[in-house]
């Protein structure tokens, strides 16, 4: 395509890397675990998932106790998150029986897998096709694999970094691009209109309908200039012009953009904080404690080990933030704070 076509953008090169219906990287294979190209929170503990769980019923519960719901979650990998989600459910009397699974995924492969752990979910290709009512929704490590565009400022012009060729290579290059406003020499800024589609679907649902979203990744609190992309083969760095469809590639998530854009639909936003202060407030270490009081030494041993790399300042307890919208007339959830 960019030997006929020429210069490829970015998030178009992203796309068809990570979603080609033949070729893209989530379309046919596993690649989370040990045996693929990375670990994310919920195969790390169940913890996680049955912490969020208990926020998600909480919630139900502040909601005014809706006889229906919908239970969603963006990007679900294995189903490990939501199938931890579930097992909390019952710690809120009549939470379990409200609750109807759906499940937004477009890759075949992770959709058969999720199968096997949730029988009776529904699936959907995209957000806007799960019925209207009241939702909770839940998106972990999902914003960071959306395609974003890059812009770099040389010799005080801006420019857009393009994917081309180097003979038979690909390589990143630059093009001119539309004079834009600030920022200094060698200064990157990368955009998403990808995310903000998505937030202002989910922020859009939120005016319509009563509910909230949960949003969990790795990324900053405020904008700032930033080369974040990067790729992962087999748990190790690669440039993103390295095997294409066969590369985990993602970037960190500006999450005051996403703020902006989820309340920009009609949302309402409490700021966004760490992982670790979300895990820590929500009781992680009370539950790591009473997994622990039931296991074996070595049980006992991995669990400490999963909480110290989700919660710790110098693991992913710092560099994942976690954000919560609402619909206007509701209360912030516990245990952020209100706008």
């Amino acid at each position: 395509m960019i030997d006929s076509d020429g210069p490829m953008r970015l998030d178009r090169y992203l796309g068809l890397c990570l979603g080609h219906p033949q070729y893209g990287y989530y379309m046919a294979r596993q690649p989370f675990g040990e045996a693929g190209d990375f670990i994310t929170a919920p195969e790390i503990s169940q913890a996680f998932g049955e912490l969020i769980g208990v926020w998600c019923a909480a919630f139900w519960q502040a909601m005014g106790r809706p006889a229906r719901l919908s239970l969603v979650e963006l990007g679900p990998g294995r189903g490990t998150l939501m199938s931890d989600m579930l097992r909390a459910a019952p710690a809120m009397a009549g939470f379990a029986e409200a609750v109807e699974v759906h499940l937004v995924e477009t890759s075949p492969a992770l959709r058969a897998e999720q199968k096997q752990r949730l029988a009776g979910a529904t699936w959907h290709a995209r957000l806007d096709t799960v019925p209207a009512g009241p939702m909770l929704l839940v998106a972990n490590e999902f914003f960071d694999a959306l395609p974003i565009r890059q812009f770099e400022k040389r010799q005080g012009q801006w420019h857009e970094r393009v994917v081309g060729l180097d003979g038979e290579l690909l390589a990143l290059g630059l093009i001119a691009a539309e004079p834009g406003q600030g920022g200094r020499d060698g200064d990157v800024m990368e955009v998403s209109s990808a995310r903000t589609e998505i937030a202002g679907t989910i922020g859009r649902r939120l005016i319509e309908h009563s509910g909230a979203a949960l949003i969990i990744d790795y990324g900053h609190l405020q904008s700032a200039p930033g080369d974040t992309l990067q790729a992962l083969r087999r748990h190790t760095f690669v440039p993103v012009t390295e095997a294409p469809g066969e590369c985990d590639i993602t970037s960190h998530v500006d999450f005051e953009a996403l703020g902006k854009a989820l309340a920009a639909a009609g949302a309402k936003v409490a700021p966004a904080f760490s992982q670790r202060s979300f895990l820590l407030a929500m009781g992680l270490e009370a539950r790591t404690a009473a997994l622990a009081a039931k296991a074996d030494a070595a049980t006992r041993e991995r669990l400490q080990r999963a909480k110290t790399r989700l919660a710790d300042e110098a693991e992913m307890g710092n560099l994942f933030k976690v954000l919560a919208a609402t619909s206007p007339g509701l209360a912030i959830p516990y245990p952020f704070a209100e706008p």
